[in-house]
């Protein structure tokens, strides 16, 4: 067969297999769903929806079933010009306890403040004060957290007598209620009932103080404390979740120093009367836990 002016095969196979490709992906590009973000969920207007938001977002987290909602620039973009978060976080600042995840919460959701063991003082109880006074965010949360590097060391220090270093004091202060209680009824595991001691006294206090209990007592607020399991990831409500909320508090297995929690049992809805009138004592600090090498915020006295 005379193959003159013919191209050779090589080359037939190889633009026919070009051309093959280019069609595949062509139909490819077609039939593939167009990326869309979804609408963001609307903003929980009361304690009960604020409440059950949170404890579904942690049910997923336990879960890995995770939605990650509102972290992409449409929702940047969307709350670039204002905020309307629907809760308040007063956490630690272990970096295996961050609100924004363990919630499966987004972009412009939530309040977080993150100090050592929660430690508050003046300008951390200002700034939990600010969203439900200038926004109406009806939650706050009180989160600690299994394993606190900064209650332990706060709880050895005060035990032995020797102070801990630099600003780390003012931390140390901050915890003598809590670790006064728990000397009371130290449980099977002294340093995790001071945690949950802390947990409690630091929502008491907040629920109590001058300024947010007429918005408790008159149930546009509530003040809930939380322990956070760093084994399973699940939250556990400790005190004030809302009456009627839609999500009910894990009832995984509580740590034997629940028991011997010098408070008692979970408390039920907040209430203006739970707790002293008094703000939280002692000075805030933003510290590691545990750690004696960097210093707290500018909030220690």
């Amino acid at each position: 067969m005379d193959r003159a002016g013919l191209p050779p095969r090589r080359f037939v196979l190889t633009g026919g297999l070009t051309a093959a490709a280019a069609l595949l992906t062509g139909c490819s590009a077609k039939s593939a769903p167009k990326a869309t973000t979804a609408a963001p969920e609307p903003r929980p207007s009361t304690p009960e929806g604020a409440y059950s938001r949170l404890m579904e977002g942690n049910k997923r987290w336990v879960s890995g079933s995770l939605n990650h909602p509102d972290r992409d620039p449409d929702r940047r973009g969307l709350v670039a010009q204002a905020q309307d978060p629907f809760g308040v976080i007063l956490a630690c600042i272990d970096s295996r306890v961050p609100p924004e995840l363990l919630f499966d919460t987004g972009l412009g959701d939530l309040f977080v403040l993150r100090t050592g063991g929660q430690a508050v003082g003046p300008v951390v109880t200002g700034s939990v004060e600010f969203g439900p006074m200038t926004a109406g965010t009806p939650l706050i949360m009180v989160l600690g957290h299994q394993r606190c590097g900064a209650i332990d060391a706060s709880y050895k220090a005060l035990r032995e007598g020797k102070p801990l270093p630099g600003n780390l004091r003012a931390i140390e202060k901050a915890l003598v209620p809590a670790y006064e209680l728990t000397i009371k009824d130290p449980g099977a595991d002294p340093v995790d009932t001071m945690i949950r001691n802390q947990i409690k006294v630091t929502a008491d206090d907040l629920r109590g103080n001058a300024d947010l209990a007429p918005l408790v007592g008159k149930g546009s607020l509530a003040v809930v404390g939380a322990y956070y399991s760093l084994d399973t990831g699940q939250v556990e409500i400790l005190t004030g979740a809302p009456t009627g909320s839609a999500s009910a508090s894990p009832s995984a297995s509580t740590s034997a120093s629940t028991s011997a929690d010098a408070s008692g049992s979970a408390s039920p809805s907040p209430s203006a009367s739970d707790s002293a009138s008094a703000s939280p004592s002692a000075s805030a600090s933003a510290s590691p836990s545990g750690s004696a090498s960097v210093s707290p915020s500018p909030d220690a006295s």
